[in-house]
């Protein structure tokens, strides 16, 4: 009877919503997960003398409560929020390095000067003269370590692009994976949404984009992935993986590179750091490019402008036996790194003619067909020099061997190692020069004005003493940190407000799950019954033929 179908399609219906509100239930705490609900339509009517008699209900499809607008905003402030953390977990470290002033440079930078002090007061004492090795070596070590902090940080750097870069390959894989899941159940269910498959998907998105910013284009039902300015990472079923490897300018430098298709075959691109933003690499290429180079640089430069100062003021004085004064600290040499591609047999040599004019920028020198182009790195301001000029900016002379060729080129990262390369020229008391020649060893004259030193503006075109110099790099650190932790402060809050709204619409409710169960249980019951009404009913008409 008509009764008995429209009960079984009550039934059928009542049952399909117990189970996808036992679906939402379960997966209540699922990452990804969007709320299902079934979607249900009447099942239409037969036409009768007594008019449109109905047929009951039927589900049409499964529907996953779902708003992209909403999905991609929270996406993306999670993508930024990401890249502050990883940024800001760096900063931090370096933070805690130069920021007590009770322990490290600042302090033995003190004592040096208070040594000097004590040497220029009592210039034939030998214990005082000892003691100012020691304060000397033991400024050189802290400036030495420092360095080999930072150093050691740009290891690990490189360490984590390279496993962040393994790990987006693997997301773009599986991403590729499901696509062709989602693909294939869409065929099977007759173009119902594969709604668990698309959670997982999206929830793959949202991982993703926590390593690196993504821009995601939906074609045919398929994810296709961008990353950088539009180079394809996952495009239809093909991924196209990024790489890591030293770059072609700095080989102590991981970069990252992209596949790039070309005929016969893919080549690898290197992307410029600037191009990858968001998430957590994007985060750790902003930190090495804004903070630890510039932190980095202005050490050297403050352990360039500390040598060159005080050994152009201890070289004019006379030591305990009358000779007169040499180096009191070695700073080593500049190194130009050639670039891979040079064609000529030009070499590079740079060194130092001012320290007071030293910016604690890098340099990118290419050979023109007429001169040099001089690019600071990384504020990227261009300096020509024709052939036959002496080609010298900002305290550095380049001197080139021969012409090379068109196009080659060099950098020059004048300030990077001399932190590292800093040491003691001299380790016998006696050979500290500190009188004036011909004066007597009870002379003390040029001791006192290494001591002014502490106070003379040497570095910063004439506007920064040493200290100040450190001082400077303590201030940007603690500004870059300060600014770090306030933008991830203010980012949590925005992620936060963004995954409520997103929940609010997607999310599961248990209250409202468990009053559903109420509500599609007595769905069940009635349409049951009217399976037993039709029974009854078929039974008394039974009756009637005895």
């Amino acid at each position: 009877m008509n009764l008995a179908n429209l009960g079984l399609t009550g039934i059928n219906a009542a049952q399909n919503r117990l189970q996808t509100a036992g679906h939402n239930i379960n997966n209540a705490d699922t990452a990804g997960y969007n709320r299902q609900s079934v979607h249900v339509a009447t099942a239409g009517a037969n036409a009768t003398s007594a008019g449109y008699i109905g047929r009951g209900v039927q589900a049409v499809t499964v529907q996953r409560s779902y708003d992209a607008f909403l999905f991609r905003q929270l996406t993306g402030a999670q993508t930024t929020g990401a890249s502050l953390v990883a940024y800001g977990n760096e900063i931090a470290q370096i933070n805690n390095l130069f920021a007590d002033p009770t322990v490290g440079i600042t302090p033995a930078l003190q004592k040096f000067f208070d040594g000097i002090q004590a040497v220029a007061s009592a210039p034939a004492d030998s214990a005082a003269r000892q003691e100012l090795l020691g304060r000397a070596s033991s400024l050189v070590g802290q400036i030495n370590d420092s360095n080999a902090f930072l150093d050691s940080q740009r290891e690990n750097i490189n360490t984590q692009l390279t496993t962040v870069v393994t790990q987006i390959n693997s997301y773009a894989e599986r991403i590729r994976d499901l696509n062709t899941q989602i693909t294939t159940a869409r065929a099977t269910a007759s173009q119902h949404e594969p709604n668990d498959l698309l959670d997982q998907r999206d929830q793959l998105v949202t991982e993703i984009s926590q390593l690196v910013g993504v821009k995601v284009l939906e074609q045919d039902g398929k994810f296709n992935l961008t990353v950088g300015n539009g180079q394809v990472l996952l495009g239809g079923d093909v991924v196209f993986p990024l790489h890591t490897q030293p770059s072609a300018d700095d080989p102590a430098r991981i970069s990252v590179a992209y596949t790039a298709p070309i005929s016969g075959g893919t080549v690898k691109v290197e992307l410029a750091d600037e191009s990858l933003k968001g998430g957590s690499l994007g985060g750790l290429l902003a930190y090495r490019r804004e903070a630890l180079d510039s932190v980095q640089n202005n050490l050297g430069r403050l352990a360039a402008g500390l040598a060159t100062a005080v050994n152009a003021i201890h070289r004019t004085g006379e030591d305990l036996n009358g000779i007169a004064g040499g180096d009191f600290f070695s700073l080593g040499t500049i190194t130009a790194m050639p670039g891979q591609h040079n064609s000529g047999g030009a070499v590079l040599t740079a060194q130092f003619t001012d320290v007071g004019q030293l910016t604690g920028q890098d340099y990118r020198i290419q050979r023109t067909a007429s001169g040099y182009n001089v690019t600071s790195v990384p504020n990227g301001t261009v300096t020509s020099f024709a052939d036959g000029d002496v080609v010298e900016l900002d305290g550095v002379r380049f001197d080139f061997s021969s012409t090379g060729a068109t196009g080659d080129s060099w950098l020059v990262q004048p300030t990077r190692a001399a932190a590292a390369n800093l040491s003691m020229a001299i380790n016998d008391p006696a050979r500290i020069a500190v009188a004036t020649p011909g004066s007597g060893k009870s002379n003390g004259d040029v001791g006192l004005e290494l001591a002014q030193l502490q106070t003379t503006k040497v570095l910063g075109g004439g506007s920064m003493s040493l200290n100040e110099a450190f001082s400077q790099i303590v201030n940007k650190v603690g500004v870059l940190t300060q600014q770090n932790a306030t933008s991830a402060k203010a980012q949590a809050t925005l992620i936060q407000q963004n995954y409520a709204a997103q929940q609010a619409v997607s999310g599961v409710n248990l209250n409202e799950e468990y009053v559903r169960l109420d509500q599609y249980q007595e769905q069940f019951r009635a349409a049951s019954r009217l399976i037993d009404v039709s029974s009854t009913l078929f039974d008394t008409l039974l009756g009637l033929r005895n």
